[in-house]
Order: C-alpha cells, then sequence, then structure tokens
C-alpha cells in the first residue's frame, strides 16, 4: 500500500508561505510528538533559510514523556531550541512565550534605543495538517481566532492573528510534500491523522498500526483490548479486537472497518497510553 496525498491546494500554500517569509523575524515549526520525523516536512528547511526558528513538539501529552526528552537534545545538538508543547491545554505555552522574548531580547533592547517601545515580533506557524498550528494560535490569544478541526485541511489560507503587544502570528494551512520516498513516513501520519482516512483502506491502515505496536508497546494493545496474547496474524489480532468490542455484523463476521475506525481513533486519543512510534 503506497500512501500519498497531496492535494492541489497545498503548491499554493507552500508558495504563499516562501513569499511571507519576508514579512516574518520567526519560524515556529510544530512537529508531532508521537513522530517528529514523519511529520517534519522536509521543505521547510530550505525554504525557512537562515531564518531564526523555535521547533515544538505538540501533543507532548500522547507521546512517550522520555523520548521526547530525547528529540529535545537531538535538535539541541542541532542547534535549534525545541519545546514540548500541549495546543489544546497549554502546557508549555509560558516557556514558549519566554523562548520567543529571551530570543528577540537584544532586537528589542536596540528599538528602544531608537526611541521604539514596541514592536511585535511576528512569526509564522509551520506544520503539516492536522498537527496542531490553529489550536496553538487560538491558546496563545485567548479565543478562537481560527478555525480548527480534528481532522486535516482545516485552514485553507494564511491569516494574521495578533497575540498581545508583543507578537503577532502568521496562521498557515498545514503542507504535506509531494511524494513520501518512505513508506513508512506515509503510515506514521496515517496511524495519527494527519492524512485523510477516507483516501485510504483504513482496514489495512490499521493492520499495519497493530504490526508496529506489537513491536514498540504489546502490552498496551493486549490492556487496552483484553487480549491474552498477540500470536498469529495482525489481520487475526484486529478480528479479535473486534469480537472483544461486539464489533459484530450479520452472520457472525467481524465488522473490520468499524474495528479499525475503533482502533486508530483510540490510539489517536491517547487511549492506548503515551506511545511514540519513533526515536531520534
Amino acid at each position: 500500500m503506497n500512501i500519498q496525498w497531496y492535494p492541489g491546494h497545498m503548491t499554493k500554500a507552500k508558495r504563499q508561505m516562501a513569499e511571507s517569509l519576508k514579512q516574518v523575524e520567526l519560524v515556529i515549526e510544530l512537529l508531532d510528538a508521537r513522530i517528529p520525523k514523519s511529520s517534519k516536512n522536509p521543505d521547510i528547511d530550505s525554504i525557512c533559510g537562515n531564518k531564526p526558528r523555535i521547533v515544538l513538539l505538540n501533543k507532548s501529552d500522547l507521546a512517550d514523556s522520555n523520548i521526547n526528552k530525547q528529540w529535545i537534545n537531538y535538535y539541541k545538538n542541532l542547534n535549534l531550541q525545541c519545546l514540548e508543547i500541549n495546543s489544546l491545554t497549554g502546557s508549555g505555552q509560558k516557556e514558549l512565550t519566554k523562548a520567543i522574548n529571551d530570543m528577540f531580547q537584544e532586537r528589542n533592547a536596540r528599538l528602544k534605543a531608537k526611541g521604539i517601545i514596541s514592536k511585535p515580533v511576528r512569526a509564522l506557524i509551520a506544520g503539516i495538517p492536522n498537527v496542531g498550528k490553529s489550536s496553538l494560535i487560538n491558546r496563545l490569544a485567548g479565543k478562537a481566532s481560527t478555525k480548527t478541526g480534528d481532522r486535516p485541511g482545516v485552514t485553507k489560507g494564511k491569516q494574521w492573528i495578533k497575540i498581545g503587544s508583543n507578537l503577532e502570528l502568521m496562521d498557515t494551512p498545514g503542507i504535506l510534500w509531494p511524494k513520501f520516498e518512505d513508506e513508512e513516513v506515509g503510515f506514521n501520519l496515517a496511524f495519527t491523522g494527519a492524512i485523510r482516512d477516507e483516501i485510504m483502506d483504513i482496514i489495512e491502515i490499521s493492520i499495519k498500526f497493530i504490526e508496529k505496536i506489537k513491536l514498540i508497546s504489546p502490552d498496551s494493545l493486549k490492556s487496552r483490548y483484553k487480549l491474552d496474547d498477540l500470536e498469529g496474524e495482525e489481520a487475526d489480532i484486529l478480528d479479535k479486537i473486534g469480537k472483544n468490542r461486539g464489533c459484530i455484523i450479520q452472520g457472525g463476521q467481524v465488522d473490520r472497518e468499524r474495528t479499525a475506525n475503533i482502533i486508530l481513533d483510540e490510539y489517536r486519543g491517547g487511549k492506548l497510553g503515551r506511545i511514540s512510534l519513533e526515536m531520534p
């Protein structure tokens, strides 16, 4: 199964982002803490160039806390500041504000010396679909300034949002890249909801997910779905989960599609526990 998703509007959004960089002093790059490698658009580095950047591990409460720390150290070694954040609860918000203030302390001092008391830092929020950009902006603004949703593709165009007197943020549509060279990247994006479920075979995605979780966190599967063991093929495990959850259709067969949706929805909602799918 070769997963690819690159709607036409993403080409336009990528071009708009490149043009918008002339108007900003900072790039805030959001990654999904569960899949920092797979959720990093490789085009961002070339688009942003030498523009100052802060990397945020969003949905950090859904990822393994120890592995989050490893990713923070990984980016530190690349001379990039990296913070854990949860755009829904506001966790990490104060740390982000402090990091921005510290980064532009000298710039603000120079402006003050020229008699300019307050000039907001203009920052661009970048990331893949459904990573939480609009939710972060709404949390920082303290109001619903942008549209949000639990599915990719909600933000369609760029928009500026003022955050207090010291910061202005530009929200941009989530952008993927034209081709996933690594099949695993496509699956990781599918597992976490960055790609529309409607364009994929949800049953096959769930079977691949079971295969991965058997290696990473087998006990979470056994505990959540009351499985005695994880023996046999992944499709058989899917059927066992379906039976245990009462996903039965006419003739006594397991409703695999319903079961698949339950498994992926519960992983995305953190009901299987804090599970990271990638390590640095």
